[in-house]
């Protein structure tokens, strides 16, 4: 036993010693876990402790990990076809085009299959550049859709330091925060419609007048989990038609029956010009899609439209996306996510009625997020607690993501799986309710 204690605690040495040598950063600390496996909602660590998964992965794995259909998939996908030149077709590519367009309201059918979300939102944009013969782009202030070129300039959230020169011509949008409201109406409610009204005299103002495309996300999830009001996604389209610019919306987290419906989107009764998918679409292997109508596409390809990638439509993680949409319509998740995701605001509202130090609660279907103060009437934040709470989840077994846009304190984002049990969320909700009372008690 204690040669076997001692082997372990070599070999994670070892382990340790080699990541701190070879490992680029990427821009996050590593958590302080070895995980040898995952299985449904839980990762396993090489010291045997059991982790709840409340991020699905990277935001990804709607399915939970190592879904046995999607196993079974992998498995005889790779055996018979696996990878092609970009120009080849296969069924699955084919098969996965169809669905996902039926999915969808009209017009959108046109399908490009590629393998990231910084990948389908950079094709967006230049498609929506070519297609408008304008080069001028506007996004939310607190957004993320990518750490490429064009999507990397449209994302505000984080990653713009030192990069120079990024692309010209993209301006930000102030975020509607109802929370933390920067317009105001006589009430002191946020005024989304005044906020966007100013916010588009400014873009005005700056615009060489090219402006092309708006990409935003229908929540903001990086940016913390912020939902723009009701009304707002009608106006901003409106806005894009009185200027020509075409609406781009980045569902990559909330696409897929993650928020209690298809797509995000659907509430707000709009439908973008393009619409960006990846993370869910994969069921956490790299898949990802842009789907535009076939106006633009037609109007895109006339005008030389060119996006050669190594994997662009892959028939393996293609097939993936079609078991993807199998499981999603069989197990019905979309009404399955408005149900938990109920439970889980439940739970969320029991644990601010027992601690000052949430602030705000924000979620729909099973996309949360609570946002963690020091002092709930000045709303002042604090993420040092935000830290804390996140470190001594996952010590207690819980995994979770704390985002801390600039505009907004310390959001703990919560994504469990789609496939997640009551049992599995009422246990992520007492080691929650516990880590939140540990770390005020250690401030």
């Amino acid at each position: 036993m204690a040669a076997s204690t001692t082997a372990f605690a070599l070999a994670t040495e070892t382990f340790w010693a080699d990541a701190d040598k070879h490992l680029a950063c990427h821009g996050a600390e590593f958590t302080p876990e070895i995980i040898n496996r995952a299985a449904g909602s839980f990762l396993f660590a090489a010291d045997g402790r059991k982790i709840l998964d409340f991020t699905s992965g990277q935001m990804s794995a709607i399915l939970g990990h190592s879904h046995p259909e999607i196993v079974e998939t992998v498995q005889r996908q790779v055996a018979t076809l696996d990878h092609l030149f970009s120009g080849m077709l296969s069924r699955p590519v084919v098969d996965l085009a169809r669905r996902l367009a039926g999915t969808l309201p009209a017009p959108l059918e046109k399908v490009l299959l590629l393998t990231t979300g910084a990948e389908s939102n950079e094709a967006a944009i230049q498609m929506a550049k070519l297609v408008t013969g304008r080069d001028e782009v506007v996004s939310f202030a607190g957004s993320w859709h990518g750490m490429t070129q064009a999507a990397a300039s449209a994302t505000y959230g984080a990653g713009r330091k030192g990069y120079r020169p990024g692309a010209p011509g993209n301006f930000a949008l102030p975020v509607p925060d109802a929370y933390r409201p920067d317009v105001t109406a006589a009430d002191g409610s946020l005024d989304w419609q005044r906020q966007l009204d100013c916010a588009f005299e400014l873009i005005d103002a700056q615009s060489a007048g090219s402006l092309a495309a708006c990409l935003v996300e229908p929540i903001l999830s990086s940016g913390g989990i912020i939902e723009p009001p009701a009304g707002y996604f009608a106006a901003l389209q409106a806005k894009c038609r009185e200027r020509g610019m075409l609406l781009i919306l980045d569902e990559a987290h909330t696409g897929l029956c993650r928020t209690g419906t298809w797509y995000a989107f659907e509430r707000d009764g709009v439908v973008p010009d393009i619409l960006t998918l990846s993370k869910t679409l994969g069921a956490g292997l790299p898949l990802a899609a842009v789907v535009t109508s076939a106006e633009i596409e037609q109007s895109a390809q006339e005008r030389g439209f060119l996006l050669f990638t190594t994997h662009i439509a892959d028939p393996l993680v293609a097939a993936v996306g079609n078991t993807v949409l199998d499981v999603l319509v069989r197990d019905k998740l979309d009404e399955r996510a408005q149900s938990l995701g109920a439970f889980l605001r439940d739970g969320l509202e029991n644990i601010a009625g027992q601690h000052e130090v949430v602030g705000d609660i924000r979620s729909r279907g099973l996309l949360a997020g609570l946002e963690l103060v020091v002092d709930r009437e000045s709303k002042q934040s604090s993420s040092e607690l935000g830290a804390r709470v996140t470190r001594r989840s996952l010590e207690l077994g819980l995994h979770m993501n704390v985002v801390q846009p600039p505009h907004t304190g310390s959001v703990l984002r919560m994504a469990p799986p789609l496939t997640a049990t009551r049992d599995e969320l009422s246990l992520g909700l007492t080691i929650l309710d516990k880590a939140i009372g540990d770390a005020r008690a250690a401030l």
